[in-house]
């Protein structure tokens, strides 16, 4: 059986996607009810951090558990990896082991090196350059409060980051319009950008950007590693705050999401994100049920 890999949004079809999304809502009405699914009992996900987690680590350890399986931490300070064991040597031990391996970390060339020399399926769970496993959450919850995203028009506000690029993606996926409202020197991959003009565009203003929006989300204005810049990306980012003034340029149904944690006052303020458009708490949520989704999908013998 072929090994699949979940690297970024682009290795599953779109069809693939939105039979993750509804299994996904289906796991979640089967977990509220109560109900015991274990199509993964005796497997082992390796999970490996070398940046630190909260949503991540909860969402796919007790996924794990729920779906009868066992998920093993591993942090870059307990193994090898932290001094110096090549990629490749790990991805063959680690994978000759557990069933499959999700890795939350910084370049996203590990991931792939690790994807190339792994025998069991590989998940992104986080790098400099993609964050897909937040998108399947994303996704599920406009599912779930809206209805279809195809054809609706998403407008991102702030750093051009990893979300900002998975986001790129997910526009081609599950086939929306993208705007993306960042100050220059902080604009996602333009290659993907440029690659996808059609469907992607820059849009300086962030109240233009908003204007008919169906959703906007956001992140905060310095990702993990970046905390140096902060006092630099809190002036650059002055006019790209997520306020109740840009919602109103929005259509009047139109969501809010942040993947978290937000900096109330600084990417958003209070008001946008405690109100009753703002769904960020599904969407945190979500991760739990988008992620066991996933790995029924890449894991399940069955």
């Amino acid at each position: 059986m072929t090994v699949r890999h979940f690297l970024t949004l682009n290795d599953l079809t779109p069809a693939e996607l939105q039979q993750i999304m509804q299994r996904g809502i289906e796991l979640k009405k089967m977990r509220k009810a109560g109900e015991i699914f274990e199509p993964l009992s005796n497997q082992t996900l390796a999970m490996i951090f070398e940046k630190s987690s909260t949503r991540t680590r909860i969402s796919f350890e007790a996924g794990m558990t729920q779906l009868g399986g066992h998920a093993l931490f591993l942090s870059s300070n307990d193994t090898q990896l932290g001094r110096g064991e090549p990629i490749e040597d790990s991805a063959r031990v680690i994978s000759s082991m557990v069933d499959g391996i999700m890795i939350r970390t910084f370049g996203h060339d590990i991931v792939e090196t690790f994807a190339k020399h792994a025998t069991v399926p590989v998940i992104n769970a986080l790098t400099d350059d993609f964050h897909p496993c937040q998108l399947l959450a994303d996704m599920q919850t406009f599912q779930e409060h809206r209805g279809s995203i195809q054809g609706k028009t998403v407008t991102w506000v702030g750093d051009g980051n990893n979300m900002c690029n998975s986001y790129i993606n997910a526009a081609v996926q599950y086939d929306f319009n993208l705007r993306i409202a960042c100050p220059e020197g902080y604009d996602p991959n333009m290659d993907l950008v440029n690659l996808h003009k059609g469907r992607v565009e820059i849009v300086r203003n962030a109240f233009d950007a908003a204007e008919n929006s169906d959703l906007i989300a956001t992140d905060v204005w310095a990702s993990m590693g970046q905390e140096e810049e902060q006092k630099l990306r809190e002036r650059a980012f002055a006019d790209y705050q997520v306020t109740a003034q840009i919602m109103q340029k929005a259509n009047p149904d139109a969501l809010f999401m942040h993947c978290l944690p937000a900096h109330r006052g600084e990417e958003v303020s209070a008001e946008v994100i405690d109100a009753k458009d703002s769904v960020v708490w599904d969407e945190a949520e979500n991760r739990l049920h988008a992620q066991k989704a996933l790995l029924e999908f890449l894991m399940s013998k069955i």
